[in-house]
């Protein structure tokens, strides 16, 4: 137990963990309310809606990623994060305020996604690579790990708060209450010790500085394997929003506190997934791959489950294979990238992993409206099979292995190089 917080062993990380860990409960909260609002209060059980919304969230990641990764790597990441909360906080301000005065309209949700997401396609690359001046270089696996264990802490616990809180007082202040977890994070990042803090190199002005990020990427074919396993799964399986709300509600007949209750229990074995990640001393890429494979056939469970009881049993098991896949492709791409470099290369990272999200968000809500929730499930399983089949390429080929057929028809594997 010790070694899978080691991390803690730093007082500005433990700053960082439990402002994160609050601000992260609110996100979640803010996004089971803002699912339910769209899909049961403003359309009537509208999949395509929320992939709607999702697409909107996530789709700035496409355009302004290169631009947030050179802005971490170039800007003071703890003033910049200081900056994204606030603004963040003023948007679940104003939704939660329309919520509440009963003037809310769909396209008024879609426009706070969209804004919502150029701010936090800003915000993603900061808060990922500033662990790195919270702890030592051998700690960062550990450290990112543990974050991932926090935002599914949070996932356990904000989905299901907010079930409740939607029942009782409605959605809109659950927004105005994921303003004030901002507040929290914020004040964490005021009181982080500066002497403490690791100073790192920053990239130095010039031109071509985007550029550089893209060349680099494209000579780690490591990592190019990786950033299309998470592009596959991050654009047809991590529709979750979509996936559990088509499930409880047009599959089950549950309610909102079900809804928030089975988007805890996912956040079981995504929380164990990123324990077990926090253990191993560094990320390897068996782990990512395998998992993604693993991920597949957890899904294929959710979509043939006949029950709530047994859907939310297979939803453990995805939380548990998706969190390994994204906990140790996160460590593996920061810890194997240079330092100068990791705002840009994360922020492809993300913009790849989000990004996908304005595709595969409407797809898959359209085949839940058109065939039926299992059939969306379908989509995530086939998707994390693909993420398997892309590490066996990249292995098969950069082992330079070759199939041949010896003279009895018989063929063996060999290694060229």
């Amino acid at each position: 137990m010790r070694s899978t917080f080691r991390s803690f062993q730093f007082l500005n990380y433990r700053l960082w963990f439990v402002g994160a860990l609050v601000s992260n409960i609110g996100t979640w909260m803010q996004r089971t309310a803002q699912d339910w609002l769209v899909y049961n209060e403003l359309t009537h059980q509208d999949a395509s809606a929320m992939g709607v919304v999702m697409a909107l969230q996530f789709g700035p990641q496409l355009v302004l990623a290169p631009v947030a990764g050179l802005l971490a790597d170039r800007m003071n990441r703890r003033h910049l994060l200081v900056a994204t909360q606030t603004a963040m906080a003023l948007l679940a301000v104003g939704l939660g305020a329309l919520v509440i005065s009963g003037s809310a309209q769909l396209w008024q949700v879609y426009a706070f996604a969209l804004a919502l997401g150029v701010v936090a396609t800003v915000d993603g690359p900061a808060r990922q690579t500033v662990v790195s001046e919270l702890v030592r270089d051998e700690f960062v696996p550990n450290a990112v790990a543990l974050n991932s264990m926090s935002f599914n802490v949070a996932r356990m616990i904000g989905p299901a708060v907010a079930g409740v809180l939607v029942a009782v007082i409605g959605s809109g202040w659950v927004f105005l209450l994921n303003a004030l977890s901002f507040a929290v994070m914020i004040a964490a990042i005021r009181v982080l010790r500066t002497d403490q803090l690791r100073v790192l190199p920053r990239a130095v002005a010039g031109r071509g500085l985007i550029r550089e990020g893209f060349r680099y990427v494209r000579g780690r074919p490591d990592i190019i394997a990786v950033l299309v396993a998470i592009f596959l799964i991050g654009t047809f399986g991590m529709n979750f929003a979509v996936f559990i709300a088509a499930m409880a509600r047009t599959q089950f007949g549950l309610d909102a506190d079900g809804f928030g209750v089975l988007s805890s229990v996912m956040a079981i074995g995504s929380v164990a997934g990123t324990l077990a990640s926090a253990r191993r001393e560094r990320p390897r890429l068996r782990f990512i791959f395998g998992a993604g494979g693993l991920f597949g056939l957890t899904c294929v469970l959710a979509a043939l489950s006949p029950t709530p009881v047994l859907f939310g049993g297979a939803l453990i098991l995805c939380g548990l294979t998706a969190l390994t896949v994204m906990t140790s492709a996160n460590a593996y791409v920061q810890t194997s990238t240079e330092p100068v470099m990791r705002g840009r290369v994360m922020a492809l990272y993300f913009a790849i992993f989000m990004g996908g999200t304005p595709v595969g968000a409407p797809v898959v809500g359209w085949i839940s409206d058109r065939f039926g929730p299992p059939w969306a499930l379908s989509a995530a399983a086939a998707s994390g099979v693909a993420a398997a089949l892309v590490g066996l390429i990249w292995y098969w080929r950069s082992q330079h292995l070759r199939i041949a057929f010896d003279r009895t028809s018989r063929f063996r594997v060999s290694l060229h190089r």
